[in-house]
This record gives structure tokens, C-alpha cells and sequence, in this order.
């Protein structure tokens, strides 16, 4: 399923999910787009299946979770290893995500999590020791997130 052989429906839902997912049900989508609950399941499960949608992800609050330093470092990877090593970078205990960026160096941004500045030397020595050079530390305050404003149905945009 490609990003043109998205409809109305298909949009709406993603929006609606990336609004709340938790919150947002088959019945809620299907009563803002007329269509029956079972309509919008089924379009869930298309989407799901053709990775359109990849998941569902926590929004965890670390520093109120007990761990006070939730951190971005910004590594380089040689572009040829770039994906590999993104990928190897979630192994190491305290990553908790990490981006693949289309740059020649800062190419790769790694999130992680600990409870002290031993943590994120380990941390650090691990990434290196990939293959990943450090290029930047900066300790995430806080992250804001919206749903895509393009997904949304007529009459839902600001």
C-alpha cells in the first residue's frame, strides 16, 4: 500500500491515532467518518499489515521514571555502514532510539537513558566501540509530539 492508495478513511485513521491512540477507537473513527466500526478495523488491519503503521509506542516520562539523564548523542557513521550500525546501536542497554539521518557526518542520533554520568560513559564507549563516532551530547528536556496535519479529515484542520 503506497502513500497515493491512501483514502479519506485511511488518512483519518492514522491521523486519529497519532492524535491519542490509546484513546481513540474503531467507534470513535467511524462516527466522525460514517462509515461502520467494523469498516475502520478492517482498514486498521490493512494498514498494519502493509507497514504503513510500524506500531504502537510508549511515551515514557524518564526523569519522573528515576532516570535523570534521558540523552541525545549525535554520532557519525561512515554512510556505507550507516544502517547497520543504527541498528547495533539498539543493543546497547540504555539506547532507547535511534534515527538514521540523511547527512554526510551527524548522521546518526542515538536517545538514551541513565541514571547517572556512569551510564552515559558506558554508554558512549559502547557507541564507539561500534564503529560510531560522538559527535554532540545534549540532554533532552522535554519532547513534544503532534499528529501530521496532512492525515486529517476536512473540517479537523486548524
Amino acid at each position: 500500500m503506497a502513500g497515493s492508495d491512501l483514502d479519506d478513511l485511511d488518512r483519518y485513521i492514522i491521523y486519529a491515532l497519532q492524535g491519542d491512540a490509546r484513546r481513540t477507537s474503531a467507534s470513535d473513527v467511524a462516527e466522525r467518518m460514517d462509515v461502520s466500526a467494523s469498516t475502520v478495523r478492517k482498514r486498521l488491519q490493512k494498514l498494519e499489515e502493509s507497514g504503513v503503521i510500524r506500531g504502537y509506542h510508549l511515551d515514557v516520562d524518564y526523569e519522573r521514571a528515576g532516570f535523570q539523564l534521558h540523552t541525545l548523542i549525535v554520532c557519525t557513521a561512515p554512510v556505507p555502514d550507516r544502517e547497520e550500525l543504527a541498528w547495533r546501536a539498539l543493543d546497547v542497554e540504555g539506547v532507547v532510539a535511534v534515527r538514521e539521518v540523511m547527512t554526510g557526518s551527524e548522521n546518526v542520533h542515538v536517545e538514551v537513558v541513565g541514571v547517572d554520568g556512569d551510564d552515559l560513559s558506558r554508554i558512549g564507549r559502547e557507541l564507539d566501540a561500534l564503529g560510531l563516532a560522538i559527535e554532540d551530547e545534549d540532554i533532552i528536556r522535554n519532547e513534544y509530539v503532534s499528529a501530521y496535519e496532512g492525515f486529517a479529515a476536512d473540517g479537523d484542520r486548524d
